[in-house]
């Protein structure tokens, strides 16, 4: 049986987008079974209809401050559709501690950096005042702190002398959208655990390949 997932948008559901071409294909372990957007405009809910995928608005404006408002209205849609998993993909909002822990390793998020680092807003613009030469993305489970959840995975790119932060997202976006399907596949078979704070993955190996930035030519 396939899992349910739910994603979560605010926007152009660029990652959304990718999850769903990956669903497509017969061996996925996961089905992408509604997508939840707090704005009504979001340009990815057409593109989530385009795909023949179930959309539902529930506009967080009107519930102001009342995070648990909001969260118990998502929570009915999440129920009404049998949601087993959650996928964040650029959801603008920020869930009650309660929520968190209800969906605790069963709720993802992708962030435009290699977390630890850069967590929070802007984090291609900390990445080149850093002078960083690696940067990347991650997927992580969601806890109560902003981009603090054990990590499933990461993909990292390099950070050029003449990159922007408009460059460097377009690369890393790449990369995003590579590595949520494949973060997703893992969760959806069972294939992660969480010890502590840490995320292990069964048959998991060090690659070997490596990565060095910047390259002299």
């Amino acid at each position: 049986m396939k899992r349910r997932v739910a994603i979560l948008i605010s926007g152009r559901g660029s990652n959304m987008a990718a999850l769903i071409r990956a669903a497509a294909a017969a061996d996925f372990p996961a089905e992408i079974s509604l997508v939840i957007s707090n704005k009504d405009d979001a340009p990815g809910l057409e593109r989530a209809r385009a795909s023949g995928v179930t959309t539902e608005v529930i506009e967080s404006k009107p519930f102001g401050k009342d995070r648990a408002g909001f969260e118990k209205a998502l929570q009915a849609a999440l129920d009404k559709h049998g949601i087993e998993l959650i996928c964040l993909g650029g959801f603008m909002r920020l869930f009650t501690a309660e929520f968190t822990k209800a969906w605790y390793g069963r709720m993802l998020n992708i962030h435009p950096s290699l977390l630890p680092s850069f967590p929070g807003l802007d984090p291609h613009g900390q990445a080149l005042r850093a002078g960083v030469k690696l940067s990347g993305a991650t997927v992580h489970f969601v806890i109560p702190e902003t981009d603090a959840g054990p990590i499933v995975m990461q993909g990292a790119v390099p950070v050029s002398d003449h990159d922007t932060a408009e460059t460097l997202s377009e690369r890393i976006l790449e990369v995003e959208h590579r590595i949520y399907p494949e973060a997703l596949r893992l969760l959806a078979t069972g294939k992660v655990r969480i010890e502590g704070d840490v995320c292990k993955t069964a048959g998991s190996a060090a690659s070997e390949n490596f990565l060095v930035a910047p390259v002299v030519r």
